[in-house]
């Protein structure tokens, strides 16, 4: 009899209420870029109603906490069961090459995501024949957004290159803006670092910085140091104690004329302060990158060892998936990682980005973890530390 019930509930779809037990998620998005988490967690509870999902997040922008406190929980033998990494090197040259991950490649043929996602992007998250995570979305790092109100009133235009930026800046300067680049936090930083270098070197030139044909003290390379040097300047002073919402709020304010952050500011703007995109709030490609989109991907992986696998596998599946996915998206502000997204359920930046992301030259993030591993980027936000604006 009870194989009689088994039989006919699958038949009839319900074999998913018959899953129990439980379901760490373990990530970085809470606050502000929590609603996204939280509607994909509530598609995972009408799907398995049975199990016992635990969100478990670790606050802080980027992942800089929650990194800390994954490794000692991997190193120590108590892995959630998925958590949240940057698709590339930032899983692959920590967690991969440590053979702390399942291969799952047999999910991806399972459930057809061979043909769902873009060559590229799937590249990006193989290694030795292997593919290691599941890709959830697509954001874009080099975007600067200002308030299209507030640049009229100043009487100036988005500068489509730094040297453009760096006169705009002292035309806003001598306006009463002593501030015109908003910034937060050290990574924040960081990011805005990158798309610097991206202006100054060109995405040939950027690329070349992590393949190891371009030294970092080449000449090309040095001049990316002193053009964000004098970028830095038209920046506020008080940058490390701002978290990049913060930074953002002061360009809504009109307190800072730009902000230079990847479009999870645009989920924010649109999805928390319930600003239109495209007439309360619009962006432009940061400075020089012009026709280049500098991509990164959150992903969920699973870790050998995880208590419940089942689960976990079941979460990989709805992450993985059209409805997930554009269930995630269009709150995160970021756009599906999958080739057959629906835009109309995307709003004009998320339907702007897409066109974006289908006809440009793409390239990764250094600080969002597709080009260089975790390692790399430790020392390289104690580089940063040393010309921070906030010293």
């Amino acid at each position: 009899m009870k194989r009689w019930l088994l039989a006919v509930g699958v038949a009839l779809g319900l074999g998913a209420l018959a899953q129990t037990g439980k379901l760490e998620i373990f990530s970085w998005w809470a606050g502000d870029e929590g609603p996204a988490l939280e509607a994909l967690i509530k598609l995972y509870k009408q799907k398995y109603p049975g199990v016992e999902v635990i969100n478990a997040t670790v606050t802080g922008g980027a992942g800089v906490n929650a990194k800390a406190v994954l490794k000692t929980r991997m190193l120590g033998g108590n892995p959630p069961d998925t958590f949240q990494v940057h698709a590339g090197m930032e899983l692959i040259g920590t967690w991969v090459v440590a053979d702390r991950m399942e291969d799952l490649t047999p999910l991806f043929r399972q459930e057809g995501w061979l043909k769902a996602f873009p060559k590229g992007l799937l590249d990006l998250i193989s290694y030795k024949g292997g593919i290691w995570s599941v890709p959830v979305n697509i954001h874009r790092s080099n975007v600067m957004w200002y308030m299209p109100a507030k640049l009229k009133e100043w009487g100036v235009t988005p500068p489509k290159t730094w040297a453009e930026f760096l006169a705009t800046c002292q035309t806003l300067k001598k306006k009463g803006l002593e501030a015109p680049l908003a910034l937060g936090e050290n990574w924040t930083q960081q990011h805005l670092w990158e798309s610097v270098a991206l202006g100054i070197l060109g995405p040939e030139g950027w690329n070349n910085l992590w393949n190891g044909k371009l030294k970092f003290t080449d000449p090309k390379a040095v001049a990316v140091w002193e053009t964000f040097g004098k970028v830095l300047d038209c920046a506020n002073k008080d940058a490390a104690g701002l978290s990049w919402q913060q930074a953002v709020d002061r360009v809504v304010q009109g307190q800072a004329a730009f902000n230079v952050m990847g479009d999870w500011a645009a989920g924010y703007m649109s999805t928390t302060l319930k600003l239109k995109p495209g007439t309360d709030f619009a962006w432009a490609p940061s400075p020089g990158t012009s026709g280049v989109f500098m991509m990164l991907s959150d992903s969920f992986g699973l870790p050998k060892g995880a208590k419940n696998r089942q689960n976990a596998i079941n979460w990989l599946k709805l992450v993985g998936s059209k409805e997930g996915q554009d269930t995630f998206n269009p709150l995160k502000g970021s756009i599906a990682a999958r080739l057959d997204s629906d835009p109309a359920k995307y709003n004009a930046y998320g339907q702007s980005a897409m066109k974006d992301w289908q006809s440009n030259r793409i390239v990764g993030s250094l600080v969002h973890g597709a080009v260089a591993p975790e390692s790399f980027m430790s020392q390289f936000g104690t580089v940063m530390e040393i010309p921070s604006c906030a010293t």
